[in-house]
C-alpha cells in the first residue's frame, strides 16, 4: 500500500532510509559515508523545510520511502530508499508514479555520481542526466548540500512534458 506519512511515521521511515542507505557503503567516499547516514536530527530539519513523504507499507511495515520538496519553481525527489531486503522488486517505480501525481512542476533528482543503479533507476523512468555546468548550477540553487557532495553529485531531470523544465 502506498501512502502519505505522517508525523507518527517520523522514526520509520528514519530507519528506513538508513537502511537504504547501505548501498552507498563502499560505493562514495569513506569521508562521505556516517553512520547512521542520515542523524535523526537531519530528517527532522528535512521534514521542517517542506519534504514531505511517501511510504511503501507491507505486512513487515514501512519498506521504502520517497520524500518531495517544492521549492522555488521546481520540484525535488528527496531521499528515496527502499529496504535492503526489498529492493528490485518494483517499490521504488511505485513510489515514484506516486510521487508524480503529487506535483506539477518539473522534477529534478540528485544522487551520487558513483551510485549507478540510482542513475539507471532514473534513466529507467523518464530522467536524464543534466549537462555541466547546469548541474552545478541546479545543485546550488535547490539543494544544500556541502562542496564535497555537490563534486561528487549529478542531477537528473524529468524528460516527460508534464514534468520537465
Amino acid at each position: 500500500m502506498l501512502r502519505a506519512c505522517s508525523e507518527p511515521d517520523r522514526i520509520d521511515v528514519w530507519n528506513v532510509i538508513n537502511d537504504g542507505a547501505h548501498a552507498y557503503w563502499g560505493v562514495i567516499p569513506a569521508d562521505c559515508w556516517r553512520e547512521p547516514y542520515m542523524p535523526l536530527e537531519e530528517l527532522q530539519h528535512e521534514i521542517a523545510q517542506g519534504v514531505r513523504f511517501w511510504g511503501c507499507e507491507l505486512a513487515d511495515g514501512l519498506v521504502g520511502v520517497m520524500g518531495l520538496q517544492e521549492i522555488e519553481d521546481v520540484a525535488l525527489i528527496r531521499h528515496a530508499y527502499v529496504r535492503t531486503r526489498y529492493r528490485n522488486q518494483g517499490i521504488g517505480g511505485r513510489l515514484l508514479a506516486e510521487i508524480r501525481t503529487h506535483t506539477d512542476r518539473p522534477l529534478l533528482v540528485g544522487t551520487w555520481a558513483a551510485a549507478r543503479w540510482a542513475i539507471m533507476f532514473y534513466e529507467k523512468h523518464g530522467f536524464r542526466l543534466v549537462p555541466q555546468p547546469a548541474r552545478e548550477e541546479l545543485l546550488r540553487r535547490y539543494w544544500t548540500v556541502s562542496q564535497r557532495q555537490a563534486e561528487l553529485s549529478v542531477v537528473l531531470a524529468a524528460s516527460d512534458p508534464q514534468h520537465a523544465g
